[in-house]
């Protein structure tokens, strides 16, 4: 199963980077067909004749998959237009069979062709048409995904409530309600990484240790991102269950987490300050739990409404001042017009929800959205929504 993964990986870098060569030389991108056709001449080679080893379906679904990244880069109704990026051997190395598989009545093996039978133990039941598995490796342990296909219907939401949300440093997530989530806490695993970094740097390369110290470094970073995936998970899970419409902020995060070193004309300002306010906010997963919470409104019949982040946390919400004055402290809000106080957190999580009854009762994002799975829920321009 390494040697699959790695070689669609192989795979994919190699023929990433002949896009890109073209894309910066202004030539016709190559796509599925053309590299099919030189896969198989790669095969036949001496140089590249280990991709012989994997079978024929996950080297084409791994061509597949690019295409289809290529094609959603250049596609004006992709939200998160990006190009394709390089895959890392220490990543989530994974590969696809489409067919040929076969999965026991029990549930608890799983055919896959050129492997035979693999014991998995199952999460939740198989349900439905299976239309192809995934194997993924992370950390020193391999997954199994099964994707199938079964009807359903239109879900309706049990709940008739909406609520804001204000994602933050000090609080990972504070509610309209008044009550908020405690940030993720990896500090422990985050100092057992530096521990092992500064040894692994010593050691002799590709030597027994050295691997060893990498298998080390790997588990603990895997660590984290379950400890971030867990309380994510849950977190989104639970509002997702109590509240029909959550409203958030489009934070563009990557923006917000660029360096600030700047260049060699001109440099940065409070460059390390910035670069942990960065690792800090990266580390919360704000991206993540967007993409938990927005799929999981859609599974259960619910919205997500995300709004201007604009002075959320400057303004009033008692007299709609908005004021840099309003806020001197990270923690503290105190309006300089009409004298309210409160958590500096939890007042912007009150004007996320205002903007969020705005965008329903005025229509100002239009109903043709309303099939832009999970991101938005919008009345028609002249009656305002009513939630029954």
């Amino acid at each position: 199963m390494a040697q699959y993964a790695g070689n669609c990986r192989f795979l994919w870098n190699k023929a990433l980077a002949i896009n890109l060569f073209k894309l910066e030389n202004k030539q016709k991108l190559c796509y599925y067909q053309e590299f099919d056709f030189f896969s198989k001449l790669w095969k036949k080679s001496e140089e590249y004749g280990f991709l012989a080893l994997s079978p024929v379906q996950t080297i084409q679904q791994t061509l597949k998959q690019l295409e289809r990244a290529f094609k959603d880069a250049f596609d004006k109704n992709q939200p998160l237009k990006r190009m394709p990026t390089f895959k890392k051997k220490s990543g989530n190395n994974s590969f696809s069979f489409p067919q040929g598989f076969k999965i026991d009545n029990n549930g608890k093996r799983v055919f896959l062709p050129e492997i035979g039978w693999v014991n998995f133990r199952k999460s939740q039941a198989v349900l439905g048409n299976a239309k192809n598995v995934t194997v993924s490796q992370k950390g020193k342990h391999w997954f199994v995904s099964i994707q199938v296909e079964q009807e359903r219907e239109e879900p309706k939401h049990p709940s008739n409530t909406i609520i804001g949300g204000d994602l933050g440093v000090k609080r990972l997530l504070t509610l309209s309600s008044g009550s908020f989530f405690k940030p993720i806490n990896t500090e422990k695993q985050t100092t057992k990484i530096k521990r092992l970094q500064k040894q692994f740097a010593r050691k002799v390369k590709f030597s027994a240790n050295w691997k060893k110290f990498k298998a080390k470094i790997i588990t603990q970073h895997t660590k984290v991102a379950n400890i971030r995936h867990d309380r994510l998970y849950k977190i989104s899970t639970q509002l997702s269950k109590s509240h029909a419409i959550i409203v958030l902020e489009d934070l563009k995060i990557k923006n917000m987490t660029k360096s600030s070193k700047g260049d060699s004309e001109q440099h940065g300002k409070m460059v390390k300050q910035k670069s942990g306010l960065n690792r800090v906010i990266l580390n919360q997963g704000w991206g993540m739990f967007k993409a938990l919470l927005k799929y999981k409104q859609v599974w259960r019949g619910g919205k997500v409404i995300f709004v201007d982040p604009k002075y959320t946390s400057q303004t009033c919400p008692c007299c709609q001042h908005k004021s840099k004055d309003n806020r001197l402290t990270q923690s503290d809000f105190v309006c300089v017009e009409c004298g309210y106080q409160n958590n500096a957190d939890h007042v912007g999580a009150l004007n996320i929800l205002a903007r969020g009854h705005r965008v329903l009762a005025c229509g100002e994002i239009g109903i043709s959205q309303l099939s832009e799975a999970g991101t938005c829920i919008v009345s028609d321009h002249n009656k305002p929504m009513v939630l029954n």
